[in-house]
């Protein structure tokens, strides 16, 4: 990974890196769908992301400790962000449709330059505004039958929330250097978290195979690896910018229900992946202003996986 790839700015290959996130992120729709009514969701996260957190220690024991006390307050604080998104969202689930869930989760796209106007003060540019514009359509195109405003919409609100504070702290304290250790907090942290809410309901362990083999890809790919390459993507990338990226997701969620979940390829999913798509290229392809620059740093910062 230390080689850089000819023809390629480290913010294009953050790009492509945080698109293969989002398809990994897809990747786990159909998956968790039957894997939840066999294992409690909460007791799924606590397992998933403490075996995430392990491994990631494991490889490189020595990148905590080669943070300053200040990143390592920061994985903290980001920790906790994306640990109580995770359970919020979840809660949320269980009192609204998927499809709901789906696109109130993804508003965070909208959010994510609203709360970086307010908490830092950045002034986000006009492309920027209609990129989030179009991929909330193409989201809600996707995801939306009718909605209701229920508690269960507005925990999941809060989850979004939560997520677009997630982003913006990432783009505001990752560095590329710090990328692995940052994501060894940020894992640790959400770890502690998910298991304290597992605890009230006791430990349940997936009983198939199938179900382990799922929680190990999650765990690990869409996990460990994509926490890494995240961390470091948005090191390079505005957060807005990151923000339209990732809409990707459900995009793929679809594309993989479709191939692999048995699911029948709509006209909804082919209409919204197409705004979705089209917002990326906008976000991509349009003057950005000063505020919503991307950060220069050579590919070659890519942090190794190798032990320290």
């Amino acid at each position: 990974m230390k080689a850089r790839p000819s023809g390629l700015s480290a913010p294009t290959v953050a790009v492509l890196a945080l698109a293969s996130v989002t398809a990994a992120w897809g990747s786990t729709f159909f998956m968790l769908k039957g894997v939840v009514t066999r294992v409690p969701v909460t007791d799924f996260l606590a397992l998933r992301f403490v075996l995430a957190a392990a491994v990631l220690w494991a490889l490189r024991p020595g990148s905590i400790r080669a943070l300053s006390p200040r990143a390592r307050r920061h994985g903290v604080v980001l920790g906790v962000i994306y640990g109580a998104g995770q359970i919020l969202q979840t809660l949320g689930l269980q009192h609204t449709s998927a499809s709901i869930s789906g696109f109130v989760t993804g508003l965070y796209v909208v959010l994510t330059p609203l709360l970086a106007g307010l908490v830092l003060r950045a002034r986000i540019g006009v492309t920027a505004w209609c990129a989030t514009g179009v991929a909330t359509c193409g989201l809600a195109v996707m995801s939306l039958q009718g909605f209701a405003l229920g508690p269960g919409v507005v925990v999941t609100l809060i989850s979004a929330v939560l997520y677009a504070l997630h982003i913006i702290g990432l783009g505001r304290w990752s560095t590329p250097q710090d990328a692995y250790g940052l994501s060894v907090v940020q894992m640790v942290s959400i770890a502690v978290l998910c298991s304290v809410a597992a605890i009230p309901g006791g430990l349940v362990l997936p009983s198939r195979t199938s179900d382990w083999l799922a929680l190990l890809y999650m765990a690990l790919v869409a996990g460990a690896l994509a926490l890494v390459v995240q961390t470091w993507a948005q090191a390079h990338l505005a957060a807005t910018r990151a923000a339209v990226i990732m809409t990707m997701e459900p995009v793929f969620a679809g594309l993989f229900a479709v191939l692999f979940g048995g699911e029948r390829f709509g006209w909804r999913i082919g209409v919204g992946g197409a705004l979705v798509l089209g917002a990326m290229y906008l976000a991509e392809l349009g003057p950005r202003g000063p505020a919503e620059a991307d950060v220069a740093a050579d590919v070659g910062s890519v942090p190794h996986l190798g032990p320290v």
